[in-house]
């Protein structure tokens, strides 16, 4: 588990062998993977353009000839996302696309490996070749800054959160522009309530996730508005077979962190997966699943997670990013109007980080090879992960660290939460009334999916009972969702944490 102050504490848990079958070797100059076997292994050649998740294309090649001829069409239209397209193929034509690296061992087991030390020189030097070639680790920190200066601007007296900040960015061809933002570091005190209006997480990426899915309730409003000039301000589209809607082919979403999330994406850059060394089944509690509570982590396998109690548990930053690369940003509700929407890269900004090792293992490694498993829209998307310059100093002695901020593209002004209470302060500008509930609990967004549901004239929508039984309803996500807990118990991560079904048991 993870200690208050970041460091980890060794816990019980499985073999690491039956997890991890390769050994992870960071490259001189680069801050991503390369599979090293143990003792044999076949070169690993990049993937063409349209593998976005990590599958050759080419096995398709082999497959039966009746390809759908309005898939293809809606890709070279741009309605379909490459990675999308593949795995509609998949399903269709009942084929499995996997790619494996081809690993052979001769001889005894693999021992520990001692560590190389890479100079600092080569590494700032394979940043700087990255940089040169995508600008958007520039534009995107700046462009952030720059809001939150101009948010902070008209509310100086909260410039102290800062430190937490989370955004997500949508990209076009003019340019990089901020949807969602969010700060905070921890999570509720309260007990569990049937009402929706208490946040339980605060934590920034939680924060500016639940921005996120605000900005993407209103441009639904503006494409089911039945008005020709709103419908093209959405930044959505919409296939005429399925009905579902997704992003406009010209727009890319990308996630920035002002901080390292917590979880298996602290792992010490020290350790090197060697599944057969003595040291495996540390690691596994390293990379394994983990919860916060009180704003400390502990991995799901730590004893002293077992004595907590009655204490509101959330899982981890760095779970819940892996849950949404997976299963995507909009969560079940969205799900309904919507294709899964997933980030195309994730941009770190601590500057206590030296490399990003731990979130390629958490948010990539972890998922490997479940995308054949998923019904279809679903799979694994991998996001480009990067370090990039911070947009605001982390201060660990702010007066203000209970306090999160949240918002997103549209809004008049900021709200701010207390994370203890989960409700929004009397000094928030934005306030939704006297009770003090915040626009981004789940009784807020059931009330704006029954707007959207109203507009978009899906009746059988509106017949949901309860936050839950529409969750619930979203049949495809629901099963996406299962699969991935059940993939990430049996590869030996643990299992996945949910909060007792009262809390989701409420109505309008």
């Amino acid at each position: 588990m993870m200690g208050r102050g970041g460091s980890y504490c060794v816990s019980r848990g499985t073999s690491f062998a039956q997890v991890l079958k390769k050994n992870m070797v960071v490259t001189p100059g680069c801050s991503s993977f390369v599979p090293q076997p143990a003792s044999d292994f076949h070169t690993y050649t990049k993937p063409k353009p349209l593998d976005q998740a990590g599958n050759s294309p080419d096995k398709i090649s082999s497959g039966p000839k009746n390809i759908p001829k309005e898939l293809i069409e809606r890709y070279k239209r741009g309605e379909t996302h490459a990675v999308s397209l593949l795995y509609q193929l998949s399903q269709v034509l009942q084929f499995q696309v996997e790619m494996k690296e081809t690993v052979t061992t001769v001889g005894p087991p693999p021992l520990p490996v001692k560590e190389r030390e890479y100079p600092l020189s080569e590494t700032h030097f394979g940043r700087t070749v990255f940089e040169r070639k995508n600008p958007v680790k520039d534009q995107i920190p700046s462009t952030i800054k720059e809001m939150f200066s101009k948010l902070m601007d008209s509310y100086p007296e909260f410039a102290g959160c800062g430190g937490t900040v989370a955004a997500f960015v949508t990209q076009t061809s003019i340019g990089c522009e901020v949807v969602a933002l969010g700060t905070g570091n921890l999570n509720t005190k309260e007990s569990l309530t049937p009402s929706g209006r208490i946040l339980h997480d605060s934590h920034a990426v939680v924060t500016a996730r639940r921005s996120l899915m605000r900005y993407l309730y209103r441009h639904l409003l503006l494409f089911f508005s039945k008005n020709r000039s709103l419908e093209e301000k959405s930044i959505f589209q919409q296939d005429q077979n399925t009905k579902l809607l997704s992003l406009k082919s010209h727009i890319t979403l990308h996630l920035y962190l002002n901080q390292l999330p917590k979880g298996a994406a602290q792992i010490p850059s020290h350790l090197r997966l060697n599944p057969l060394s003595i040291s495996a089944w540390e690691v596994n509690n390293q990379i394994g699943l983990h919860v916060t509570i009180d704003g400390k982590v502990f991995s799901v396998f730590s004893s002293t997670f077992e004595q907590c109690g009655s204490h509101v548990v959330s899982m981890s930053a760095t779970d819940k990013i892996t849950q949404w690369q997976v299963l995507g940003f909009q969560g079940a509700l969205l799900s309904h109007f919507i294709e899964p929407i997933y980030v195309s890269s994730i941009l770190i900004g601590d500057e206590s980080c030296s490399d990003t090792r731990g979130m390629e293992v958490a948010i990539n490694q972890r998922v490997d090879g479940i995308t054949s498993k998923l019904p279809m829209y679903y799979c694994v998307y991998r996001p480009h992960i990067s370090l990039v310059p911070s947009v605001m100093a982390t201060d660990a002695h702010s007066t203000q660290r209970t306090l999160s901020l949240n918002w997103s593209q549209g809004d008049v002004s900021l709200e701010v939460v207390d994370s203890l209470d989960g409700k929004t302060v009397e000094e928030s500008p934005f306030k939704s009334g006297p009770a003090l509930a915040s626009r981004l609990c789940k009784a807020a967004m059931l009330s704006r999916f029954n707007l959207v549901s109203k507009e978009a004239q899906r009746e059988e929508l509106l017949t949901a009972v309860s936050y839950r039984e529409a969750k619930m309803m979203a049949k495809p996500y629901q099963e996406a969702k299962s699969v991935l807990k059940s993939y990430l118990a049996t590869r030996g991560y643990g299992q996945w944490v949910e909060k007792p079904p009262i809390s989701d048991h409420f109505t309008m």
